[in-house]
């Protein structure tokens, strides 16, 4: 299953059968989590620690849960009362982490490549959870699973990715990981905040709504992420959701039975709706959420096999 990589480090290089594989597993720990028969004791005795240097809700807290659910020791590590808010490198932090003898690593952090370089000196696998503008591995994989279970494949769909496409390590991994499964990417935002050689990937560019989104069955909204832009990038908060912020006006550029994605955090009236963000039949947020603790069990699951570690 999958390649004999011990690390999960981007979509980018993941061949088609490895990544349904991944995605086959997760189906069966959705099933288990809805059973509520979630105790295992497949990572007992392992260690999962996650080290996060950027804020985060749903990815830090699936983790969490999904190395408990499979019988792991959690260590969360508040980066901000460490050493590293000290001025340790983070070369010093991973001998501290190869010290502490942790088999599973899941790493965020605002530099891309700085999951890489720790995967490079530490003994345990290391999951990216997010560097950078680079990708969000796990992040593509439940967007992936939420499509497969609502839509039954994902060859032949057409995937509109909507919004800040030059900041979102999301709209990276999703892009590699669609189009490895046979969907079509349509691309859609304002020039500005579109990187300008991303059509050699093989997706389609828009910068106007009505067009994007037409014939899409899936609709992706990225967050606008303020914290990495140097400048006027976007006109104000009101302009953007007036010209490619979706509501229910725009959505009816798509198919008439398009689903509706977002990674989160949302923010509403800026990037969605409220009412389309809140719709029962067509928003798949919520659900996006359930997969998530799913995928990572099957990574953690996967990886955990692979540990260089002996027992």
């Amino acid at each position: 299953m999958l390649t004999p990589n011990r690390h999960l480090l981007q979509i980018e290089g993941m061949h088609p059968p490895e990544i349904a594989a991944l995605l086959d597993l997760a189906e069966s720990y959705v099933l288990l989590n809805r059973s509520g028969k979630t105790g295992r004791d497949l990572l007992r005795g392992r260690t999962l620690i996650n080290l996060f240097f950027e804020d985060s809700t749903r990815t830090r807290t699936s983790f969490e849960l999904a190395g408990k659910r499979l019988g792991a020791d959690v260590i969360n590590m508040a980066v901000a009362q460490s050493s590293v808010n000290k001025g340790e490198t983070l070369l010093d932090t991973a001998a501290t982490l190869n010290a502490m003898n942790c088999d599973l690593l899941v790493v965020r952090h605002g530099q891309s490549g700085a999951p890489a370089l720790l995967a490079q000196k530490v003994e345990a696998s290391v999951i990216n959870a997010g560097d950078g503008t680079h990708e969000h591995p796990t992040q593509a994989l439940l967007d992936a699973l939420t499509i497969r279970r609502r839509r039954g494949r994902l060859e032949g769909l057409v995937v509109a990715i909507c919004g800040d496409v030059l900041h979102s390590r999301v709209a990276r991994s999703n892009i590699h990981l669609l189009l490895a499964l046979g969907s079509r990417v349509h691309l859609i935002g304002p020039p500005t905040l579109i990187p300008t050689d991303v059509a050699r990937l093989g997706v389609t560019v828009f910068h106007d709504m009505k067009a994007g989104l037409a014939g899409a069955d899936i609709v992706m909204m990225l967050r606008l992420q303020k914290e990495r832009m140097t400048g006027g990038l976007v006109p104000s908060a009101r302009e953007f959701f007036r010209f490619w912020g979706l509501d229910a006006e725009k959505l009816a550029y798509a198919r008439p039975d398009a689903l509706v994605m977002h990674p989160g955090p949302m923010n509403r009236g800026v990037e969605i709706a409220s009412d389309v963000a809140d719709d029962p039949i067509r928003s798949l947020i919520k659900e996006q959420v359930e997969m998530g603790v799913a995928v990572r069990m099957a990574v953690l699951d996967v990886l955990s096999r692979r540990a260089k570690r002996n027992d």
